[in-house]
């Protein structure tokens, strides 16, 4: 997109403060007057989780520290997601997906021109709000169709290993930059904003690296 100001968000689809900052930046976007060309990278919260998944809420307690600690960050981010129109259903959520398939589909997607914001967009709310497993290469070839995709393309792709070692690779380099967090987001490779940040912070970072382009 000629002309755009580039905004690459680093994430994971298992992080709620990503699905929270992807909806923050829609917002900064829109109320934006000129073009942005958003591109998604890998990251990977947890990369030993197996490939069939891992039992949710035992992982996070475990994590967290206990039941009640787990119950105060979710009403956090359930207040922060209501904020954004997200309607977290943490309860309906049984595994703990490994995320390898998710990032290779998104990559995939994004080189070949199509739909990854959507892609992005629906597999973040098949996870957080409808408790759909998103490790399931058959869940997310069903979730690239709602994006335009062939699902039968797609899930034979997905069986496969086609881009997994450039993911990986993509992911360890971002870690070697110093992102040790997400999401973040890095406008025209200046500027890094980390965290969920409100829209006004994401707008104002849009607005000067369209100043200094």
């Amino acid at each position: 997109m000629s002309g755009a100001v580039r905004v690459d968000v680093v994430s994971d689809v298992v992080c709620p403060w990503c699905f929270i900052g992807r909806r923050h930046l829609q917002a900064a976007v829109a109320e934006f007057a000129q073009p942005v060309a958003v591109r998604w990278l890998p990251f990977f919260l947890n990369p030993d989780t197996p490939p069939a998944g891992e039992p949710y809420r035992p992982f996070l307690e475990r994590k967290f520290g206990g039941a009640d600690a787990l119950e105060k960050i979710w009403a956090r981010v359930r207040d922060a997601g209501r904020q954004a129109g997200i309607d977290f259903a943490f309860e309906k959520i049984a595994l703990r997906a490994n995320t390898l398939a998710a990032h290779r589909l998104i990559h995939r997607v994004q080189t070949r021109g199509g739909n990854a914001d959507a892609l992005v967009e629906r597999i973040f709310a098949a996870g957080f709000c409808e408790g759909r497993f998103v490790g399931d290469p058959a869940v997310l070839a069903d979730l690239a169709a709602d994006c335009g995709e062939d699902r039968d393309d797609t899930l034979a792709w997905l069986r496969g290993d086609d881009e997994a070692a450039a993911v990986q690779a993509q992911a360890a380099q971002l870690r070697r930059l110093g992102i040790d967090g997400v999401p973040c987001f890095i406008f025209d490779g200046r500027l890094a904003v980390s965290g969920a940040q409100p829209p006004a912070v994401l707008l104002d970072a849009l607005r000067r690296s369209a100043v200094q382009a």
